[in-house]
Parts: structure tokens; C-alpha cells; sequence
């Protein structure tokens, strides 16, 4: 009979780490919001900048990138403020809501992965950046392409708030019953998702090349030579070396080697 895992529960980010490859479905959408709400012209890279906070913080903190701010206050003869915030995040929502679906399909290996985790007894939860009314229209369209967790926590579904704060995480733990977050993984390609792990006591593991620090598509992942990945990987690693995870691995297809030697560790003793 096979040793049940030591590890209680793997708590996964969404976009960039299971679904939507190179994360494209949030930063696409704010480029097209700021555009939208403001005639206001954003690029794809600062649209990056902040990923993996609450979308409405997202733009609060794009507006506040020095060239972003220099070129608003320019525009429209001040920075921007709460109104103009709220304003965006108007525009943000519909357009989130009516084009996620198109970005939900897993990325490589990761329902095999997920559903390899499931079948050693370990609880799979998430958590995203993404609101309860966007996530209402991503989880179901996820599980007709299989991927099916056993919780989920959106952005604003606690009043504590988002990452890097541990709230989140700490929710999935709660609902999975699980009675040591020193068994648990999280797992996100942003760095505060990353922090939000160490912030609630889990073991982290960041992902360089699906995610929103590199940057490429699914096609240009695919199509790309080494020195182009490398370019990639090294790119992202700056990024999330800043949160100090335990793990840094390309993709989720990477995860069973990290979760193999978490489980060892976890035997001899260690937390993280």
C-alpha cells in the first residue's frame, strides 16, 4: 500500500501558472481598459509591472509607474486618483468577464499534474487576482478542459484582502482542513503570490516561463531556442527571485520533482 503524502494540500495561482499560458488574458484587458476608460495608451510590459495583486490595485499601481504618471499627467494635467481608478476597473470588468473564457485552456501537463496530486490524497485549492465575478465565468470553463480544484478563493471574496497578504491562501487551508500549513505548497508565476505563500508559512514554488514575467506565448515558448529561453528564464528570475521562493522551475509539467523532494524534507523533519 502506497504511503500516504506528507504534503496536505498544493495551492495553485490561476492565470500563467494552470490556465492562460504567459498570463495574457489580465494584461491584455488592461491595456485595452486604460484605452477604453481614458484613450490612454499603455504597453503590454507595464501592464506586466505589478501582476498577481487585485485587479483594481493593478491599475493604481500601474498609474503609478513613473513613466505611466509622467505620461497621465501630461494627458490630463494630474495624476490619477480613485475616481479615475474606478473609472478603468469599470471598463476592466466586462471586457475581463467577456474574453477570460477565451484563455482558460490548461496550460501543458498541468490537468495530468493536478490529477496526479489528487490521486496521492493532497487537496488542490487556488486562489487568483482575478474577482469572484470573473472567476464565476474562468472556474466553469476550466472544468470542461478538466481542471477541477477543491476550493477557490477569489480577490475579493475576504474583506481582509488580497496578495501578498496571506489571506487567501490561508482561506484554502481553512476550507480544506488542513491542520499544518507547513504541509502545503504554493504555487505562482508573480511574485507576490510567491510572497503570500512565505506569508502564510508554506512551502513556494515560482514558475519562470508560463507565466507573466516571461512573457511568451504558448507558441513562442514552443518556437523559442535555447538562447531565447534562457533570455526568458533569466528575465523572470530577477523578477521572482526578489520573493525568494523555495523552488523555481519552468512550467508546471516541472512540479512532480519539487513535490517529491518537499515530501522528503517534510519526512526528515523540515518546514519551510
Amino acid at each position: 500500500m502506497t504511503q500516504p503524502s506528507p504534503i496536505q494540500a498544493v495551492v495553485f495561482d490561476w492565470a500563467g501558472t494552470i490556465v492562460d499560458f504567459g498570463s495574457f488574458a489580465p494584461t491584455s484587458i488592461f491595456v485595452s481598459a486604460f484605452k477604453q476608460g481614458f484613450d490612454f495608451d499603455i504597453s503590454l510590459e507595464e501592464a506586466r509591472e505589478p501582476m498577481g495583486i487585485g485587479k483594481w490595485d493593478h491599475i493604481k499601481a500601474v498609474g503609478q509607474i513613473p513613466a505611466v504618471k509622467a505620461r497621465w499627467v501630461a494627458q490630463f494635467g494630474k495624476e490619477m486618483d480613485d475616481a479615475d481608478i474606478d473609472a478603468i476597473y469599470a471598463a476592466f470588468m466586462p471586457l475581463q468577464k467577456a474574453k477570460v473564457a477565451d484563455h482558460a485552456a490548461p496550460i501543458l501537463n498541468a490537468v495530468e499534474v493536478v490529477n496526479n496530486l489528487k490521486q496521492k490524497g493532497i487537496k488542490i485549492g487556488s486562489c487568483s487576482g482575478y474577482p469572484r465575478e470573473v472567476m464565476d465565468v474562468l472556474v466553469p470553463v476550466a472544468a470542461d478542459y478538466g481542471y477541477q480544484p477543491d476550493y477557490v478563493v477569489a480577490t475579493d471574496d475576504l474583506p481582509q484582502g488580497g496578495r501578498p497578504a496571506p489571506f487567501m491562501a490561508l482561506k484554502n487551508a481553512i476550507e480544506l482542513s488542513v491542520t499544518s500549513v507547513g504541509a502545503c505548497v504554493k504555487v505562482d508565476d508573480a511574485a507576490p503570490g510567491i510572497e503570500e505563500g512565505h506569508n502564510a508559512g508554506m512551502w513556494t514554488v515560482g514558475l519562470l516561463l508560463s507565466g507573466n514575467e516571461a512573457g511568451l506565448t504558448f507558441e513562442e515558448y514552443q518556437a523559442a531556442d535555447t538562447e531565447t529561453l534562457d533570455a526568458a528564464r533569466e528575465r523572470a528570475r530577477v523578477k521572482l527571485g526578489k520573493a525568494a521562493p523555495h523552488y523555481l522551475i519552468d512550467t508546471i509539467a516541472d512540479l512532480p520533482e519539487v513535490i517529491a523532494d518537499i515530501e522528503e524534507r517534510l519526512v526528515a523533519g523540515e518546514r519551510p
